[in-house]
């Protein structure tokens, strides 16, 4: 029983495996059931025994995609008092996760099957970025009333992806784009940086 059980998990494993690799290289619309089967080396019937839906397959592929790039955690950036630093250190990690994962990140983020069924349940990838976003935005107060708002607009904006790559696409060094991005946020901050109502 135990051993059929690991075997189980094994299988699921190498499929859920195969998906997030075509998915990080050709993108989730031109991957196919057959495909993910190969290359699990399994039947196509053994990919629906274990994922009868696209949903629960999309699930497993994005935890598994959060699992083995190493995609930034809250917690660690949650620990910094300082909420500048906590921005540096966040946006530094960010960044250097977008370097290393950019081709994954195009395929999957820009590539659309407009016949995949709308998601049941929330994206886990959106809930990560949610969570960070809470982590680099919270201990922030601003010097202008009513900037707050618009603070919170631009740090969603110097976590993005199409962020970074269009200021890394533009000649900047990711710590460049850091530092020019962490003096946008503190000049908002500290009333340096006027915003019209």
């Amino acid at each position: 029983m135990r051993r059929r059980l690991e075997s189980f998990e094994d299988t699921r494993r190498r499929i859920t495996a195969a998906a997030f690799d075509l998915h990080a290289t050709v993108g989730p619309s031109r991957t196919t059931i057959r495909a993910i089967a190969d290359g699990a080396g399994v039947q196509r019937h053994t990919v629906y025994a274990h994922f009868p839906d696209l949903g629960t397959l999309y699930l497993a592929c994005t935890e598994h995609g959060i699992r083995v790039t190493g995609m930034p955690a809250p917690d660690p950036w949650a620990r910094i008092a300082d909420p500048t630093d906590r921005l540096r250190l966040g946006l530094t990690e960010l960044f250097g996760w977008y370097r290393a994962n950019e081709k994954m990140l195009r395929n999957v983020l820009y590539d659309v099957d407009p016949t995949a069924p709308p998601p049941t349940a929330p994206d886990l990838f959106d809930l990560r970025m949610a969570s960070l976003f809470d982590a680099i935005s919270s201990g922030w107060s601003v010097a202008v009333e009513g900037t707050r708002p618009t603070l919170l607009v631009v740090l969603a904006h110097a976590m993005a992806f199409e962020t970074w790559r269009s200021l890394t696409g533009a000649g900047l060094t990711d710590e460049q784009a850091v530092d020019l991005l962490l003096s946008i946020v503190s000049g908002l901050a500290e009333g340096s940086i006027a915003v019209r109502d």
